[in-house]
């Protein structure tokens, strides 16, 4: 009887410390921290970016912290050090240079710190865990075909906005763009000017390229903020109703300028389905040693959005059809 006594006090001493040790297991989850590192929440493709990851990050049980580096490699730098310091579960990050962000991704690496990119790549392979990133070939490609039925012509002159060289979306959207484009012979482009995605500097070189080419008939730009800056341009230029602008980002701003009939077009992103698959792909690593995924870089593509499509959005960067399936 003794000996009965002792084994079930032993038993119920066991089941208490594993007890105890699952309450603090679950309260260590709870603890950890994931570093959110977007570009520049001013624009709201970024601020949806970091929004969506963040939120996905406290319901997986999380803290998350959101910081932006604006494009400033030294600026990342700390952050990624700052992260380091406070021992970070690990890191989502956009990128602020394809190649000057690498040096920040290996320290992070070498701390044990899993890195998942997000938006915009690095030029090297092997070091993050993952790169979710939208299909910018594919979007620009459906971007530069819907500018073309748009304009309505395929003989006339047009410019270009695009984005700063140091995003590799930049370059690859442009690409897309000189694919489709340049089998119309007709089609000129007599301007191009890098607006760093930035509005204002959008409508600062559209006014320098009306300036220079007042018969221009079409604006095709790297996204949606550049767009709008032109648009603006043109609007006080008086030149609105004889130039086709169109973008790519699916930005709030951008729908309610194509439901005005000023945009012609934009070209989504699926900014708010990558971000969070990102959180989720960080949290699946920090589990079992694994992303879940097979391949790091991973592509999203995107989805045209003309007048048509315009109310279907449920919100920023989201339409309702991509909710359907949970993710």
């Amino acid at each position: 009887m003794f000996t009965k006594k002792l084994a079930t006090l032993a038993t119920v001493a066991i089941v208490g410390v594993t007890a105890l040790a699952g309450i603090g297991t679950a309260q260590a989850a709870q603890d950890k921290l994931m570093t959110i590192i977007v570009n520049n929440p001013s624009n709201p493709y970024w601020q949806t970016e970091g929004n969506v990851a963040a939120d996905e990050a406290k319901r997986l049980g999380y803290k998350a912290n959101v910081v932006a580096h604006n494009g400033d490699t030294n600026t990342e730098r700390n952050q990624i050090d700052t992260a380091i310091t406070n021992h970070s579960a690990a890191i989502i990050l956009d990128p602020a240079n394809a190649d000057g962000s690498i040096g920040s991704v290996k320290k992070a690496v070498a701390a044990d710190i899993p890195v998942i990119i997000v938006n915009a790549e690095i030029n090297e392979q092997g070091l993050a865990k993952a790169q979710l990133v939208s299909n910018n070939a594919q979007g620009a490609a459906l971007g530069a075909m819907q500018w073309i039925k748009a304009m309505g012509t395929t003989d006339a002159k047009y410019a270009e906005l695009k984005g700063p060289p140091s995003d590799n979306n930049a370059a690859t959207r442009a690409n897309g763009y000189k694919t489709v484009l340049s089998q119309y012979p007709g089609l000129k482009q007599v301007a191009s000017q890098v607006a760093s995605w930035d509005r204002t500097e959008g409508h600062n070189k559209m006014q320098g390229m009306l300036q220079a080419n007042p018969k221009i008939k079409g604006v095709i730009s790297g996204n949606d903020d550049m767009a709008l800056g032109a648009i603006s341009a043109l609007k006080e230029a008086g030149k609105l109703d004889q130039v086709t602008v169109g973008g790519f980002d699916g930005s709030p701003a951008a729908i309610d300028s194509i439901k005005a009939g000023e945009l012609a077009y934009t070209v989504l992103q699926p900014v708010a389905v990558f971000a969070k698959q990102a959180v989720q792909q960080a949290d699946h690593y920090i589990k079992h040693g694994n992303t879940g995924v097979k391949k790091e870089k991973q592509l999203f593509d995107c989805i045209l959005i003309t007048k048509d499509k315009a109310d279907d959005f449920v919100a920023p960067f989201t339409l309702a059809s991509m909710t359907d399936n949970g993710k």
